[in-house]
């Protein structure tokens, strides 16, 4: 009997310290996990909004770098870590909804591993081309691919990479055939498309703009369905005749499942508030994002839904898993 009250005792201490934990968070400093390298586009926008997210929740938001597997590595440590509040991921759309199809060997469970927060961006790939090609149009591009087909050749970060099956979807919905050409980047890709050893590639838009701007490549088409901000006068694949062609990627908030609900609601606020907050909009603005707020059960369910489309794509495109 005393031993059974002492653990009665015991578990009630550690519930009273759990709950206590809870209502005080956050308490200390919390780790934003993000899964690509410094300096490119995940990184950066996680950075602009640790800072943001930080004034929010009036605590620090130190964002950590745990590269590898295309976001995986960072998303298994994710789902590892204790369902405290003070582990979250900045997660990009593919790791989620493409990854998994490719990296078979994966421990993820995408329905019961995490506990989904909230959609915060969205951002738009952007088909660009050599400039000594000529072809000013997606149309015209086809067009050329069908009369040289082995002379179009397009590049990506790599095999099942969104910008490589932004050009795959492309190949199927137009009947063309073109040379996949993968990097290990999409910096390196661009580097070819400019120097044209490559045709065109698929390019995120925060990063393409320069050199758009800058005349060294020539944009044909965003993929989202609506025009980017930043790209105003760019058509939008639907637009430049592509039926019910769109690709948007975006970046959201996750954490381990079992994040406590108070927790939960509490970064779910904290998400509407930046979301509203006009220096955040203009900043992810002029960098070619949309703001485009979510909660945690329809992240869920857009995770389930892209899952599916991009599963069919890889099989059409016969795209080997590992």
């Amino acid at each position: 009997m005393k031993l059974n009250a002492m653990l009665f005792l015991a578990s009630s201490i550690i519930t009273v310290a759990n709950v206590q934990a809870q209502s005080t968070w956050p308490a200390q400093p919390i780790k934003l996990v993000v899964g690509y390298s410094p300096g490119g586009p995940v990184d950066t926008t996680a950075r602009t909004f640790a800072k943001y997210l930080g004034d929010e929740l009036k605590q620090s938001v130190i964002v950590e770098n745990r590269t590898g597997a295309s976001g995986m590595i960072a998303a298994e440590s994710t789902f590892r870590a204790q369902p405290d509040g003070y582990t979250i991921n900045f997660v990009a759309s593919p790791t989620l909804t493409i990854t998994p199809l490719i990296q078979k060997n994966t421990k993820i469970d995408l329905n019961e591993d995490f506990t989904y927060i909230g959609n915060i961006l969205n951002y738009t790939n952007v088909l660009v081309i050599n400039k000594d090609i000529p072809v000013k149009s997606v149309s015209e591009l086809v067009a050329y691919a069908k009369k040289n087909p082995n002379a179009v050749s397009f590049g990506s970060a790599g095999v099942g990479g969104s910008n490589h099956l932004s050009a795959e979807l492309l190949k199927q919905k137009t009947g063309t055939e073109m040379l996949h050409v993968p990097y290990r980047g999409n910096s390196p890709a661009m580097i070819d498309v400019i120097g044209g050893k490559i045709t065109f590639m698929f390019d995120i838009t925060s990063t393409a703009i320069q050199y758009i701007e800058s005349g060294k490549v020539r944009a044909l088409a965003v993929t989202s369905r609506e025009r980017n901000a930043g790209l105003p006068d760019v058509p939008t694949m639907i637009e430049a005749g592509v039926k019910d062609y769109e690709v948007t990627g975006w970046y959201a908030l996750i954490g381990p499942k079992n994040l406590p609900a108070n927790i939960h609601e509490r970064l779910e606020t904290a998400l509407k508030n930046i979301a509203k907050n006009p220096e955040f909009i203009k900043s992810m603005e002029a960098g070619g994002y949309t703001i485009n707020l979510t909660n945690g059960a329809d992240l869920k369910a857009k995770v389930k839904r892209e899952y599916a489309m991009w599963d069919d794509v890889i099989k059409k495109a016969n795209i080997q898993a590992n």
